[in-house]
């Protein structure tokens, strides 16, 4: 009696290493739908505590759209002028507080970056630059007015102070960014930490560090016309002024002033730190 042959292939060693194929439990949905309950209930509280009256809103683009016809179906450009010196002014005041703010936060923000401070040194700086962004530069506007008065000089120090917090967190994250090969080296050539913030760090973060700062000249310049509302001179200063007398054909001229002034300055500094990051093509 012969044994019958048994002609299937069989499966090698190696095929029979492998387990089954399992598919991955599905993941669980609880916790992404438990932070959109409390999402949505913050938003319904947040909307409930305002008083709102809903009723009001489809009234609200009739009367934006009143407002803006009396703003700028007939400006009155008799105060172009004054208009044109109050926005140098701001402009002014804008520069002069990048100044602050750029020589004051690149060496600090330096120093709390983690390749060139000590860890020390490096919280406390980081916590300064947290606490600056706090407070709004209105506040700080505020504060300052009973030191300064009510001056232009407050502006660009609130400007200068507020853009602080900012200015130097993105220097340190700029300057840990970086390539470490060249500190690398220049440790391993003997050089001490301010060298190697020279020689290694500082080339490369130069041109973001000088783009980060003509952005800050942008910034100010918006934030200087808010500024001006608090008393720190400047084109928003007229704009209160004008506003709190409801002379809507000066105050069309002077937000046409103000954009326009605004858009300018955005194009010539986006030029430049386009020139900068990029550039001559």
């Amino acid at each position: 009696m012969t044994a019958s042959l048994d002609t299937r292939p069989k499966a090698s060693p190696a095929m029979q290493a492998y387990a089954p194929l399992q598919l991955p439990a599905r993941p669980s949905r609880l916790a992404p739908t438990a932070w959109a309950v409390v999402a949505g209930l913050v938003i319904l509280v947040a909307g409930g505590t305002l008083q709102i009256t809903w009723s009001d809103l489809p009234a609200v683009p009739g009367q934006i759209a009143h407002y803006l016809e009396l703003m700028f179906a007939s400006p009155n450009w008799e105060k172009l002028p004054r208009a044109l010196f109050e926005t140098w002014r701001s402009i002014s005041m804008a520069w002069m507080g990048a100044m602050l703010c750029v020589i004051v936060s690149v060496p600090l923000g330096m120093l709390a970056a983690r390749a060139v401070g000590p860890a020390w040194l490096r919280a406390l700086l980081r916590g300064v630059f947290a606490v600056i962004r706090a407070v709004p530069e209105v506040i700080i506007a505020l504060v300052l007015l009973t030191v300064t008065g009510l001056t232009p000089l407050t502006g660009a120090l609130a400007l200068g102070i507020a853009g602080i917090g900012t200015q130097g967190k993105w220097v340190y994250e700029t300057v840990e960014s970086a390539h470490e090969g060249a500190s690398e080296a220049v440790r391993a050539a003997g050089g001490s930490t301010a060298e190697v913030t020279r020689w290694a760090i500082w080339p490369p973060v130069a041109p973001a560090l000088l783009s980060f700062a003509l952005y800050r000249f942008e910034i100010n310049i918006r934030t200087s016309a808010v500024l001006g509302l608090v008393g720190a001179g400047g084109i928003g200063s007229m704009l209160s002024n004008y506003t709190n007398y409801r002379q809507w054909d000066t105050v069309g001229m002077l937000l046409i002033v103000v954009i326009v002034a605004t858009m300018l300055m955005d194009t010539i500094s986006g030029a430049i730190r386009r020139r900068i990051m990029n550039g001559s093509r």
